[in-house]
């Protein structure tokens, strides 16, 4: 195997250099940076250069080992700061941030010194191209990972997060230890299971996590994603151990922050990348167990979840576009119903509770179906209702349970005409419509009579939208609160009306008439259980404008229109209403005088 007399004549330097190498000399450190960042551009260029220098001809790897370990052993010895030389300016336009071999010129810029950050980074810069998708140089490279983890430990502490250098080192360092193990399964297995069985506060991919540096986060990212692509057991302990819980939660959040990130950015990377670790979560069947990790005592739902379900929404509608194949689909699927429809419950059922203590109604009010609904052809009725305070969590519980609902819409019409084997997840169904409407909760309501009950509350809860109005209702009319008290002064202070804050309840609305449409859709047995609960006359009240819910009224008409298809007893409840009367401003329909009503 032949190389460039350029090369050769690097190495004769690199091996000239390391026979009298003191790490804690800058003067020494600098010409051996300066010809690590030569050779490392050479091999970015050619896998056979790779290939050579990594042979046992060449003899490279004793003098490689010693490098890491004299650097390791300086860093826990000496502070940087220490160091007998100022830290100048690293030239780092070669750093692509994905663990990808380097191309282009990077050297240290030409100095007599040389920090031992600089030489930190020239070193991993040298590492992560010799070792680029050649086995034999991973395998020798991998002997010296604990040393590497020592270094990102040191320049992830809280003493370097602001210091660009430091910054740099660690990115680079993390570069260098992704090519190092990335495809080669047998590395990627002992890197996995090393990290989780540390201590927290050693597991240097929770603290690379955390960095403020959108470079660096991709190349955790990637390296998080490589080791789980191909493989469901490392998959199982990023979803079912603690260690695995906490780098879920720091994605998560960088998920948040990198939301807004531009396309093509690192942080546009870093998001599209985390995005793909949590894709191979979904598709391995594992988010049940995930979202249960992610649980907190006391918590109903929890930001990170709230989090989760936005991105499994996402997954859920882009796999209508850019599907799975069909029996990989049909796994997540099925993984996904029964968490769905648990979640559905405890929400919808906390809601309720919030809500009941919220409008406090009389007992018969609030239990009978057909009190309770509210008039199609009447205005709002104002009930007496006590002052009361509404439950802070409630807003963040409907956001969850809208997503819920969402991802329950998703994966019924996913899934139509794909009919179900027996299976123990979801019972001996043969669709999901089928398993959504059997479904019951621990005190046997099922899924459509509890979606019922929460429609109904929520009609009285929610003032409607309409054209930029809000129309009246009761709770918002009727129930009044004492404003705080903002001063030191006795005086009384104005009642202020209690009215539900608006973020979080979007939407709501909309998607619980819309999914009551698909349960519903060519199925008596479900519409002859909506009838019985007082459902039709709630879907009915839902027919109009609301801006709160974009679309609430097309999607109620086509809710009322499945209710009512092949259906002669919902025909004729739906016939005995008769309103009459003519809309006012509000959007509130009001009697007609003298006007006769069945």
């Amino acid at each position: 195997m032949s190389i460039s007399n350029k090369l050769q004549g690097f190495l004769d330097q690199f091996q000239d250099l390391c026979s009298s190498f003191n790490i804690n000399s800058s003067t020494k450190r600098a010409p051996l940076a300066l010809v690590l960042d030569s050779i490392a551009i050479e091999l970015g260029q050619s896998e056979e250069s790779r290939k050579y220098i990594g042979s046992d001809d060449v003899g490279l790897w004793g003098d490689f080992s010693k490098l890491w370990r004299s650097l390791a052993r300086a860093h826990l010895t000496f502070w940087d700061g220490d160091d007998d030389t100022s830290s100048s300016e690293v030239d780092d336009s070669d750093d692509k941030g994905k663990g990808k071999e380097d191309k282009s010129n990077g050297s240290t810029t030409a100095s007599s010194s040389c920090s031992f950050s600089q030489f930190c980074v020239s070193l991993s810069r040298f590492t992560r191209n010799l070792v680029a998708a050649v086995p034999q140089n991973q395998t020798k490279a991998f002997e010296n990972e604990a040393d590497i983890r020592v270094l990102i430990h040191y320049y992830t502490s809280w003493t370097s997060v602001q210091d660009k250098d430091a910054v740099l080192s660690a990115r680079v360092l993390i570069q260098a230890l992704s090519n190092i193990i990335t495809g080669n399964n047998a590395l990627m297995s002992t890197l996995w299971e090393t990290y989780f069985n540390l201590a927290e506060d050693q597991v240097v991919l929770i603290r690379l996590l955390s960095s403020g540096d959108d470079r660096t986060l991709v190349a955790v990212m990637t390296l998080i994603k490589n080791c789980i692509i191909d493989s469901r057991t490392r998959t199982k302990m990023l979803t079912r151990t603690t260690i695995g819980s906490r780098i879920c939660v720091l994605l998560l959040d960088n998920m948040v922050k990198l939301y807004d990130a531009d396309e093509g950015s690192d942080g546009g990377k870093a998001f599209d990348t985390g995005y793909e670790i949590f894709t191979r979560i979904f598709e391995a069947g594992l988010l049940p167990e995930l979202y249960k990790k992610l649980t907190m005592e006391g918590e109903i739902v929890t930001p990170h979840q709230t989090t989760l379900l936005k991105i499994l929404d996402s997954y859920l509608q882009s796999t209508q576009i850019l599907s799975p194949p069909p029996s990989t689909k049909k796994k997540i699927h099925i993984k996904l119903a029964p968490m769905l429809a648990t979640y559905f419950f405890s929400l919808s059922t906390y809601s309720q509770t919030a809500i009941r203590r919220a409008l406090r109604p009389s007992e018969a009010e609030l239990l009978s179906p057909t009190v309770s609904p509210i008039s199609l052809s009447t205005p709002h009725s104002h009930s007496t209702f006590l002052p009361t305070e509404l439950d802070v969590m409630l807003p963040k519980v409907c956001e969850a349970l809208v997503l819920v609902i969402q991802c329950i819409v998703s994966i019924i019409l996913d899934s139509q005409g794909a009919q179900l084997s027996p299976d123990s997840e979801v019972g001996p169904v043969d669709n999901l419509q089928d398993y959504f409407n059997g479904v019951n909760n621990p005190e046997g309501v099922g899924l459509v009579e509890n979606l019922i009950a929460l429609l109904r509350l929520l009609d009285r809860f929610l003032p409607r939208i309409n054209f930029g109005k809000p129309v009246d209702t009761p709770q918002s009319s009727d129930l009044t609160t004492p404003r705080p008290n903002m001063d030191s002064s006795s005086q009384p202070q104005q009642a202020q009306q209690l009215t539900p804050p608006t973020s979080g309840f979007s939407y709501l609305k909309r998607d619980l008439v819309r999914l009551l449409g698909i349960l519903c859709h060519e199925c008596l047995a479900v519409q002859d259980r909506v009838r019985i609960c007082g459902g039709l006359e709630v879907v009915m009240n839902l027919c109009v404008v609301d801006e709160r819910n974009p679309y609430l009224r097309e999607h109620a008409i086509f809710a009322l229109h499945n209710l009512l298809k092949g259906n002669p007893a919902n025909q004729a409840i739906v016939d005995e209403i008769k309103p009459l009367g003519q809309w006012d401003e509000n959007g509130v329909l009001q009697d007609t005088p003298g006007a006769v009503r069945r």
